[in-house]
């Protein structure tokens, strides 16, 4: 039977400071989510909260607006929840810390392992499409932990959304273990338990709301923002010595076709014609430019410019909307090459033709 040490050492900056038995996840117990050791005869498990802090919550509120996103993750390894022993059920999870948290705030109440893979900071599903929440990994993941000397059952419960990456029977082949696939939200995870193991078919539906995919936006809006302020920067330098300068009405059109890419293409995402992400985000990039265009009466006074930016900015639209196929749970990863491959070219002539006319125009007045 393992024993609980909540509270050990915490003042301690690492859990292998002295300690006669090595941990079997490296963890540090200066991590404020860390609330104990659990012993085992293998090794020492860090005990984790299902609480979430502040801290937990700013740093959840930071990637989402792509500040540290690419280094928000934790040690794989096996974790504890409760008071856990060799009965209880073992979770797998990714070591992106936003999916880990939004694991372990549903498990409060229950005590059961956490073996978290090592995915490079990525979240289960994208993980998944990407091999490192694989077979592979999970294999080598539970010879590392010792987990078939800490828990006498031979059961996994895996998230739903990351079965693509894994192959359930090579798993069992190699270490003896079974596969369960969990529901697809977090939250449904206790009447998952309470049912048996048994999920609804509610449980294996993926929703993909307009809540969920506005959440996602930030990031796709900052990261779209970055590279808009290089080709400002160029623009603005053309103003130098330009016969037509680039003023804040062009400016204005500029972020208004970035938010329509990045935001409100993804929000509108079912209600749009089409299936093809990019010609959603095309069709509300001549919708909104061709209105901007209109509302400064360039069609009347300067056909040229306005054919410039009917033809680069719904097709930079266009190029901002596709992007959001990694995120969307709409498409597959075939789905999304066979996309690109169709798409890009158009985009790429367009947006070199519109931006010769626009040279033209601020050049030669």
């Amino acid at each position: 039977m393992p024993t609980v040490k909540r509270g050990a050492a915490m003042s301690e900056k690492c859990c292998c400071s002295q300690l006669a038995e090595e941990p079997i996840t490296k963890y540090n117990l200066a991590d404020h989510w860390i609330i104990g050791e659990l012993e085992t005869g293998k090794g020492k498990i860090p005990i984790i909260s299902t609480k979430l802090s502040f801290k937990d919550r700013f740093g959840t509120l930071k990637v989402r607006f792509n500040i540290g996103r690419m280094n928000y993750k934790i040690n794989p390894g096996l974790y504890a929840v409760g008071n856990p022993d060799h009965n209880s059920p073992v979770f797998v999870s990714a070591n992106y810390k936003l999916t880990f948290d939004s694991l372990r705030k549903e498990l409060d109440g229950l005590d059961c392992f956490i073996m978290i893979l090592d995915t490079k900071g990525i979240n289960v599903w994208c993980a998944a499409g990407k091999g490192t929440f694989g077979t592979i990994e999970m294999v080598n993941r539970i010879e590392k932990t010792k987990l078939s000397e800490i828990v006498s059952h031979k059961k996994l419960i895996l998230p739903q959304l990351g079965a693509p990456g894994v192959n359930a029977h090579e798993i069992t082949r190699q270490t003896g273990f079974t596969a369960t696939y969990g529901p697809v939200r977090a939250q449904d995870i206790k009447s998952f338990m309470e049912a048996g193991l048994k999920a609804t078919d509610d449980m294996r539906k993926v929703n993909f709301t307009m809540r969920d995919r506005l959440v996602l936006t930030p990031v796709e809006f900052l990261a779209a923002a970055k590279t808009a302020f290089v080709v400002l920067g160029v623009l603005f330098l053309i103003n130098l010595f330009a016969s037509r300068p680039f003023g804040i009405t062009d400016f204005l059109i500029f972020v208004a076709i970035i938010f329509t890419g990045t935001v409100i293409t993804p929000a509108l995402l079912p209600f749009i014609p089409g299936r093809a992400f990019a010609f959603k985000g095309w069709l509300l990039g001549v919708i909104v430019a061709a209105g901007m265009i209109w509302h400064n009466g360039w069609f009347a006074n300067s056909l040229l410019l306005a054919v410039g930016y009917l033809l680069v900015l719904p097709s930079y639209s266009a190029f901002l909307a596709m992007n959001f196929t990694g995120s969307s749970t709409y498409t597959s990863f075939s789905g999304v090459i066979k996309e690109m491959k169709t798409a890009l070219p158009p985009i790429i002539i367009t947006m070199v033709l519109g931006c010769i006319l626009l040279l033209t125009k601020a050049l030669l007045g």
